[in-house]
């Protein structure tokens, strides 16, 4: 069998192959430093594009850090999706809740949510079969010990 037919037969990659693809290529990724932060305390850990003219890393030298760029990003089928397959949707009232998808979204509730609406939108997820992304423990009366 030739190349060409194994083209034609191979199918879209799945989300979940996307998905491990995904996680196996994060583990490749370097840690993107900013360019003299170990030199200095007060220079922070985060990326800054180089603009030196002399910048070592700027000019890609073997040896120095490398830079982030394109090649880093993973499986467009996999881009901006939870590790658990689904969409994240930021939900702060029950109306929201009533918008998501059950198939290909979860929600994220918000965390400026207070317990009672916590519990109604937990609720009204459970009904629908929605995917909570920051479930707690619901709790009952509070118990006085003495």
């Amino acid at each position: 069998m030739n190349r060409a037919n194994k083209k034609e037969k191979s199918e879209p990659p799945s989300k979940e192959r996307a998905l491990k693809v995904r996680k196996r290529l994060k583990g490749k990724k370097p840690n993107f430093r900013r360019q003299e932060s170990w030199r200095y305390k007060r220079i922070k850990e985060n990326w800054r594009r180089p603009r030196g003219i002399d910048s070592k890393i700027r000019k890609r030298v073997k040896g120095w850090l490398p830079s982030p760029g394109t090649g880093y990003r993973g499986p467009k089928e996999a881009r901006g999706l939870h590790p658990s397959g689904y969409a994240e949707v930021l939900v702060h009232n029950v109306d929201d809740v009533e918008k998501v998808d059950p198939e290909t979204q979860a929600i994220r509730i918000g965390r400026k949510v207070g317990g009672r609406k916590r519990v109604d939108i937990s609720a009204r997820a459970k009904e629908r079969g929605i995917h909570i992304l920051n479930p707690r423990e619901e709790r009952g009366p509070e118990e006085t010990v003495t």
